[in-house]
């Protein structure tokens, strides 16, 4: 797992980064990201925002904040292309994906450059088709003592790039699927943003 560095004392110092946004919903991290960003400094500028299909909340989001927006549905990793070069002619020099549903071909020249956070404690309850309530039905059905997310590095795999970060949440007795997930994106407010301003700032170590 990657280690974080102590913060950089003083970010005016550093450059702010370009980075863009992929998402599939109605668009709550990367809302929350927004307001992280600016609330703590974060050295990061949310150049583009992408889309796998309209009509979605998280379209009308990036809108209010000034953000272009794309749509590509990337129905197949072949198209994932085009992505990347939406992403490279808006300048980004690093993609986030916040609640992205579609699978990614990563090109060689974007490894280590595109994070994922997932609402599991991976490597359980990862892979293909674990996403959303379905993550937290899993560990409600395993009877797991602990959830939680996790931010990784993306690569060619579902849910098997190297961790950066990870947040842990308890898992209660009453809980429903509900309830936990309430919970797990409380953690995940948390987590991107730190994992964000680790990797803008470069904070990343790699053993």
């Amino acid at each position: 797992m990657p280690a974080l560095e102590e913060p950089i004392l003083n970010p005016t110092e550093t450059t702010t980064v370009s980075v863009g946004f992929l998402l599939s919903g109605g668009g709550r991290t990367l809302e929350n990201l927004i307001e992280q960003i600016e609330a703590q400094g974060i050295p990061a500028s949310i150049a583009l925002v992408i889309a796998s299909k309209a009509g979605i909340g998280g379209i009308d989001k990036a809108k209010k904040a000034g953000i272009p927006t794309e749509v590509h549905s990337c129905r197949d990793p072949q198209d994932s292309a085009v992505i990347f070069e939406s992403l490279e002619a808006a300048g980004c020099q690093y993609a986030i994906l916040g609640g992205w549903l579609r699978k990614l071909e990563i090109p060689s020249t974007w490894e280590k450059r595109v994070i994922n956070i997932h609402p599991s404690l991976l490597p359980r309850h990862g892979g293909k088709g674990c996403y959303g309530d379905r993550v937290h039905r899993r560990v409600l059905e395993a009877g797991d003592s602990h959830s939680g997310c996790t931010v990784h590095f993306v690569d060619n795999e579902y849910d098997r790039g190297p961790i950066i970060l990870q947040e842990e949440v308890p898992v209660l007795p009453e809980d429903d699927v509900e309830k936990l997930a309430t919970r797990v994106f409380e953690a995940e407010k948390i987590a991107l943003p730190k994992a964000v301003a680790a990797l803008v700032r470069g904070n990343l170590q790699f053993g």
